[in-house]
């Protein structure tokens, strides 16, 4: 009985997530230039003018370029951090912890409005590069996070072994480190990268419409009306999200990421 419960319970809770993602996918295979659900005819048309118009492939380039670039940015910051933080054990270790999970904590608006003040006074406001930096600062969390739990997965022991047997610290990082930690190198840079194509406030606040990003687009394209090709936006980021994190439950070690000893 209480298994059956349970089942009813998480069928219920994933029909109320997969609900909108029927409704937004029924929408943008409307034949009718109209977001109906459900659907007046069927027709693929929207994808095809999201795949063919430039008003639409251009924020596409943008967000990719911006998601790939900061993603690895905020993995470059992270990665010698949170090593740092759990190779030496130094007394302010929780301090400089908080420190990289600030951004991530505080309201977006705030860190928003902050970037803005920078980038305007240094002169760089619209700078694609601007919101590459803003964002790689703002989800360096993601990849803290996991990057923290991969090394604490990891016992001292290990790399005491490896520097009795004459490895130096760069040896041990580069032959023992890194391939143990590479499956939550992988994981973080995903989360950055899915949460950075989706991510508006700071891309509109530091680059305005200077850089269109996709999710930018949308909005304005909601000042002169619904059109079908939104919710095939909304289609193709779902499903770029799922095979991200498919790929991450496949080579990230995703029981491990979970806390799974």
């Amino acid at each position: 009985m209480n298994r059956t419960i349970t089942n009813l319970g998480m069928g219920l809770v994933f029909s109320f997530l997969i609900a909108p993602l029927i409704v937004v996918g029924g929408v943008s295979l409307n034949a009718q230039k109209r977001l109906l659900f459900p659907p007046e005819g069927l027709s693929l048309r929207w994808y095809g003018e999201l795949l063919t118009d430039l008003a639409w492939l251009v924020p596409v380039k943008n967000s990719l370029i911006i998601a790939s670039c900061s993603a690895l940015l905020a993995l470059l910051i992270a990665l010698p951090l949170a090593y740092f933080l759990w190779r030496y054990r130094v007394f302010y270790a929780k301090a400089l912890f908080t420190l990289g999970v600030a951004p991530f904590v505080l309201p977006p608006v705030i860190t928003a409005l902050g970037f803005l003040i920078f980038w305007v006074t240094l002169g760089f406001y619209g700078h694609m590069s601007a919101v590459v930096i803003s964002h790689g600062i703002f989800f360096v969390t993601l990849p803290l996070v996991t990057l923290s739990l991969g090394f604490e997965s990891m016992g001292d022991d290990i790399v005491e072994a490896a520097r009795s047997m004459g490895a130096d610290e760069r040896m041990v990082f580069r032959s023992v480190v890194l391939p143990l930690v590479r499956p939550y190198m992988i994981s973080g840079y995903a989360f950055a990268f899915v949460l950075s194509l989706n991510e508006y406030i700071i891309a509109y606040m530091v680059a305005g419409f200077t850089v269109e990003t996709l999710p930018i687009k949308i909005f304005n394209s909601l000042r002169y009306g619904y059109t079908p090709v939104m919710a095939s936006v909304a289609v193709m980021f779902a499903l770029l999200a799922a095979v991200v994190f498919a790929l991450v439950a496949r080579f990230g070690d995703l029981p491990k990421l979970l806390g799974k000893v």
